[in-house]
This record gives C-alpha cells, sequence and structure tokens, in this order.
C-alpha cells in the first residue's frame, strides 16, 4: 500500500468517480417502517467523506406488497419513503460522493421476524424457496408485468431525485435469481425454459422498461451472481458459451456495468484461467465490470455474518487483476461497514489503522 490502480478515477456515461472503490450494498435494517432515518443518511454521508468512489444503498424495496421480508428495511416507493431517500442523496451530494440505490425484491425469501408478515402474498416464478421446497404460489402473468413496472417506476425515481445512477438486485436467490435459477423456475410459459436465455426474459424485460424509464445516458448497474444463499455451489453458467449467452442478453437488454458477486474475489470462475467472475464477465460482453468478495479482509463475509472475526488482508492480489484489467471496480463491503474511513486509510497508506470486521458492527450504523 499505498494501493494505486485503486485510486485511479473512472469515468462512464453520467458517472465521474474519483476511484476505483465502490461500497458494496449491505442490509442494516436500521429503517424503522420501511423509512431510511436521519442515522442512514449520516451512515452513507461518512462514506462519501472519506472518499469512496461509488456508494450502493442497502437494497431497497420495490412497490410490490412482499417485496421485503424484513419491517426495517427502506422501501423505495411511497411519498415519505421517497423524500428520506432525497435527504440520503443530498447528504451524500454535499459531500463530494456518488451513489446509486439499489432496487430490491427478495422474491419468496422468508420472513425473519416471525412476528410480522408481509402484507400481501410473496412473488417467486414457481413457487419454490429452493428446489422442491414448495412455498407460496407462482407468479400471474399480471403479477410479473406489475412486477416489472415497481423495478421501472423505482428506477424513474431515483433518476429524478437526483441519484447518480440505479442498481438492480439480480443476484443471491432473490426475485429476478429465482427466475434465472432452473432450480426455482420450473414454468413453462416464455418466462422458464430450458437454458438460463430462456430464463432470463423477466430481468431482460425488467431492464428495458428501466432503460425506457431513465434514459439512454442513465448508468443501470445489474449485480447478478452464480451462488445462491439457498445453495452456495450452484452455478447458473457451467462454461464460457453459456455465461457469454446470458450475460449478453442481459447488456443488451440495457444493463450498462455488470456487479458480479462472488464469496471470495480470488478464486477463478472456470478452469483453465485465473479470471474471476468479473474478469469473465468483462471479457466475455466488453462491459465494464464490479468485482466484490472479501475485499481487504481474511476470512469470507457469510462466515463473517455468522460471527467469525476477519483481519485486514493485503490488497496486492486484488491491484494485480485491476491493473492487467480483468474489472473496472471494486466492491467492498465488510471493511467499509467496520469504518466508514477504509478508503482514506488504504489511499493514505495508513495500514496500522486498518481495522478488524466483527460482528458487533451489526449492532449500528457508524
Amino acid at each position: 500500500m499505498p494501493a494505486d490502480a485503486l485510486f485511479q478515477p473512472y469515468a462512464f456515461k453520467g458517472l465521474a468517480l474519483r476511484n476505483r472503490i465502490v461500497m458494496a450494498p449491505m442490509t442494516r435494517s436500521f429503517s424503522p417502517g420501511g423509512i431510511a432515518t436521519q442515522d442512514v443518511a449520516g451512515y452513507y454521508r461518512r462514506r462519501a467523506e472519506a472518499e469512496v468512489g461509488l456508494i450502493v444503498s442497502e437494497g431497497t424495496g420495490v412497490d410490490r406488497p412482499a417485496s421485503l421480508n424484513d419491517p426495517n428495511v427502506p422501501r423505495f416507493h411511497g411519498e415519505r419513503e421517497l423524500a428520506a431517500w432525497k435527504t440520503v442523496i443530498d447528504e451524500v451530494h454535499a459531500a463530494g460522493g456518488v451513489m446509486a440505490p439499489q432496487l430490491w425484491h427478495v422474491g419468496n425469501v422468508r420472513t425473519r421476524h416471525p412476528e410480522w408478515t408481509p402484507p400481501g402474498p410473496y412473488d417467486s416464478p414457481s413457487g419454490l424457496s429452493r428446489p422442491e421446497k414448495p412455498f407460496g404460489q407462482p407468479m400471474t402473468d399480471a403479477e410479473v408485468a406489475d412486477a416489472v413496472r415497481a423495478f421501472a417506476e423505482a428506477a424513474a425515481n431515483a433518476k429524478r431525485l437526483g441519484f447518480d445512477a440505479v442498481e438492480l438486485h439480480g443476484a443471491h436467490g432473490y426475485l429476478i435469481d429465482q427466475f434465472f435459477w432452473e432450480g426455482t423456475n420450473l414454468r413453462n410459459d416464455p418466462y422458464g425454459g430450458a437454458t438460463i436465455v430462456d430464463r432470463s426474459r423477466f430481468a431482460a424485460e425488467i431492464l428495458r422498461e428501466v432503460r425506457r424509464a431513465v434514459g439512454p445516458e442513465y448508468p443501470v448497474i445489474l449485480r447478478i451472481s452464480q451462488w445462491k444463499q439457498q445453495d452456495y455451489a450452484v452455478k447458473l453458467a457451467h462454461t464460457p458459451d453459456e455465461m457469454e449467452a446470458w450475460l449478453t442478453t442481459l447488456t443488451d437488454a440495457g444493463a450498462d456495468i455488470l456487479h458480479c458477486s462472488q464469496r471470495r474475489f480470488w478464486e477463478p470462475e472456470f478452469e483453465g484461467s485465473d479470471l474471476n467472475f468479473a474478469g469473465w464477465a468483462k471479457k466475455l460482453t466488453g462491459a465494464p465490470t464490479i468485482t466484490v468478495g472479501s475485499v481487504g479482509l481474511t476470512g469470507e463475509f457469510i462466515a463473517a455474518f455468522a460471527g467469525e472475526g476477519s483481519k485486514p488482508a493485503s490488497l496486492d492480489e486484488l491491484e494485480r487483476r485491476l491493473e492487467r484489467g480483468d474489472f473496472d471496480l471494486v466492491g467492498v463491503g465488510r471493511a467499509l461497514l467496520q469504518d466508514p474511513k477504509w478508503a482514506l486509510k488504504v489511499k493514505e497508506g495508513r495500514t496500522e489503522e486498518l481495522m478488524a470486521f466483527e460482528r458487533t458492527a451489526l449492532a449500528s450504523l457508524s
């Protein structure tokens, strides 16, 4: 350190970033009733003040009755909810930051609050919470169309409120990803099918409607993953050819930047190459990519959220891959959750001040 490649500026469409660091979206559950508080605004402002290049918000629910499974996760619809997000983006901009909200629908992932139920039926492609595990009912065509509308409307509101870009959550076994996954999408209508391209129609329709809502020059980021919270070993694309067909469908539909989530960024995606998921996505599509997965820490995030601590780790391998051009931007999660000044400390070579991640950090908005 300092990590020089991380601190090169980056420009794309309307984005002008001071460096390559992206604050990864992380659910915090500090928005009672779905309304982001002043504490939430301060949480993001502090990262902007400490020179994070692009902030992606925690997932925030679109306008479907059960888009969220937690009453304390923020929503991105409704007059009071959107007014709260206006406060957030105004504070981030005042601190010199750049920000995108992540638009989210959890699908039929069960609520984590037994005393609370969503105000409507769970949405899912086939009424399966995981392969061979029924939960809820398949979405009707009208419900699918309304979900498409909800994402597009939220994206339009993000632009109207002054956010610099928008991200759609299409990963980790949530609604969009449940349509991608052959284990949870058994539909025999145009939203299902034998191939990953067939099962990408729902995502492609959302992307096309979002693009219509925000126009051609507004950056649209799509978060994707091979792994699912229901099964860490799942792969949607087993070969580079399959991945190319899948991701090209999404970029053709309107995705500008692919946010490629994996548990450990250094792990190769396919045999015969050390390219990771983001590296392959960029190679196959030519689109800018964000890598993410245990950046700056020794332990991976699933174990960490279960209580395992993680110590600061070298960024040398990340730098090597970034300098080689494997990906364009770097998502940082837990290191930035623990310490709002992480980016500034790395830039200034203050390695002795970097903090270990402890699960107790989840209990507050530092």
